[in-house]
């Protein structure tokens, strides 16, 4: 199905096009293969370099770069490499459904679904599109490699939903995080010192869990330059509605 284009059943798809995609899956094994035939071509030269970093491996990758069978190695393992370096890529890209009655979001192997009925803002917050509840709450933050944000924007308010082109109607009410913060709830302060510690070593999948587990405190959580900032839940925004 091509990128933004409306299913069978009347939903929206937007996705990375197809040519992006095929440039990924055939572009990286290319310039992986082309890398390690450079490589082996001038192992022997950073060799003999005193001052270059790595001399083992090089001197190893010199020492068989006569061989018959050199290049093809050289050419091989490039191209695996490559081609791992596009299967990250591929499950990194995110797809959206926009349909009458739900929003689908996936990447990777896995999908969720969001039912209309629920969503109550839905906006790009940075590299993110965000889905708000009925109670300011988060329903989906899904980063990744999303797709063009006119297209997502389109599909969102070809279908009627309340999208906010200036992106999320609450970001005045965020406060930053500060350690034993009193006007949070109990546990609130310990899983985001946790978060703090987490986002400290990147680890993007334990901060992603703690943030789950803030929010079922009715709290949110956005992150600026590995600053946490929050906000509690069931607040609406000053000012007019967005157009639907």
């Amino acid at each position: 199905m091509q990128s933004g284009a409306s299913s069978p059943r009347g939903a929206t798809v937007v996705a990375q096009p197809p040519g992006e995609r095929a440039l990924v899956w055939i572009g990286f094994p290319l310039v992986g293969a082309g890398a390690g035939w450079l490589l082996k071509s001038v192992a022997g030269w950073v060799a003999s370099l005193p001052w270059a970093p790595f001399q083992g491996p090089f001197r190893l990758i010199a020492s068989v770069a006569d061989r018959p069978l050199a290049t093809i190695g050289a050419l091989v393992v490039g191209g695996v490499a490559g081609l791992v370096v596009a299967f990250l890529a591929e499950n990194d890209y995110v797809s959206v459904t926009v349909g009458d009655e739900q929003v689908t979001l996936a990447r990777g192997g896995s999908s969720r679904d969001v039912p209309r009925g629920s969503i109550e803002s839905a906006f790009l917050d940075g590299k993110h599109l965000v889905l708000l509840g009925h109670a300011t709450e988060e329903l989906a933050r899904e980063g990744g490699d999303l797709p063009d944000a006119t297209r997502l924007e389109d599909a969102f308010l070809a279908h009627a939903y309340p999208w906010h082109p200036a992106g999320d109607p609450y970001k005045d009410q965020y406060r930053r995080w500060v350690e034993d913060t009193p006007d949070l709830p109990g546990g609130a302060n310990a899983l985001l010192r946790a978060r703090a510690r987490a986002l400290g070593k990147g680890d993007k999948d334990d901060a992603a869990e703690l943030r789950a587990e803030v929010s079922k405190l009715g709290v949110v959580v956005r992150d600026e330059n590995n600053r946490q900032y929050w906000r509690r839940t069931g607040q609406p925004p000053e000012g007019p509605a967005p157009p639907r």
